[in-house]
């Protein structure tokens, strides 16, 4: 976890903070409604609202992998007022896309915002207990272990997979569904036998028994589940990845603004209740400073660059 300080402004840039905000916040959600990206940017919005005592205004943007509103954001003013909610998938676009913006380039850190480890969930009625036990049956048989991919090609499941793959040096085939919920439906009922997923998605079925997770994507166990272990723990290392949240402006806006917008977000991400509301959900806050999260966005860049061409990922 990274944490981070921030420089004191002078005067000048403190008057310029003290008005700012002057009219409602714009925060692009480049997905529809009910998403973790929504639900988390909404948490986010109210309590904002509250603080900078201006509306914090939710304007989902979905279509294209979130590439619209994305590019939507690129395109406003930079003056603060209209804001991006990121998540990981943002950097993966960049990783297998022709963008027509620059994530690096293209925007300014505000804040990161939370953080997730994805899981490897199976079917309870499986058989397969660890990831060595899962190792072992896909070696045994090349090709013959099935995994639900909810959202296609590129996207954080797919991805999750291929990463995987890489370190367990397993063959394992995809099978693509349109959505989570159709894929996780699957895998309770036995279809398909597992599947690759932030835990923040699976944890209801976990917790009902009707999903098995046997290790989490993360450096450390998880507080949700603490008896799972990490897949670096069940002997695969080099295999860590998160789904993080975020929020970006466009190029350009002036430092005193994103100063205090940054600063009021760490407030939230502080508060006790925020705190509670992300454990139930297996997230936890995440703050960094600007240099942080742009190292970041560069190396998960880099990374997942590295997984696509690996397994051949490209998208046109």
């Amino acid at each position: 976890m990274f944490a981070g300080s921030f420089p004191l402004e002078d005067s000048s840039g403190q008057a310029q903070a003290a008005a700012f905000p002057d009219r409602p916040i714009r925060l692009i959600v480049p997905f529809p409604p009910g998403g973790s990206n929504d639900v988390l940017g909404r948490y986010i919005g109210i309590k904002l609202t509250d603080r900078l005592g201006q509306q914090m205004v939710i304007d989902n943007r979905g279509g294209a992998s979130g590439i619209i509103g994305a590019d939507l954001a690129a395109q406003a003013t930079p003056d603060g007022h209209t804001l991006l909610m990121v998540s990981t998938s943002w950097v993966m676009n960049a990783a297998v896309r022709q963008l027509p913006y620059n994530v690096e380039k293209s925007f300014d850190p505000v804040a990161t915002v939370a953080l997730a480890p994805n899981s490897i969930v199976v079917y309870p009625g499986w058989g397969v207990n660890s990831v060595k036990e899962l190792v072992a049956r896909a070696r045994a048989k090349p090709g013959s272990v099935f995994y639900a991919l909810p959202g296609g090609i590129a996207t954080f499941n797919h991805f999750g997979g291929e990463l995987f793959k890489k370190v367990a040096k397993v063959d394992l085939v995809m099978v693509p569904y349109k959505g989570g919920g159709p894929a996780m439906t699957d895998v309770m009922a036995g279809q398909i036998p597992m599947m690759f997923s932030s835990l923040t998605q699976v944890l209801p079925h976990v917790r009902s028994g009707r999903l098995k997770v046997i290790a989490v994507g993360a450096a450390k166990r998880s507080a949700v589940v603490p008896d799972v272990p990490t897949v670096i723990e069940s002997g695969f290392p080099g295999y860590e990845m998160y789904v993080w949240w975020g929020i970006v402006a466009p190029h350009g806006v002036p430092g005193p603004a994103l100063n205090k917008l940054r600063n009021e977000i760490n407030l939230v991400l502080q508060d006790p209740e925020t705190k509670k509301r992300l454990l139930t959900d297996a997230a936890e806050p995440f703050s960094t400073t600007p240099a942080e999260m742009r190292k970041l966005v560069r190396e998960d860049l880099k990374k997942w660059r590295d997984v696509a061409a690996t397994a051949g990922i490209k998208v046109q």
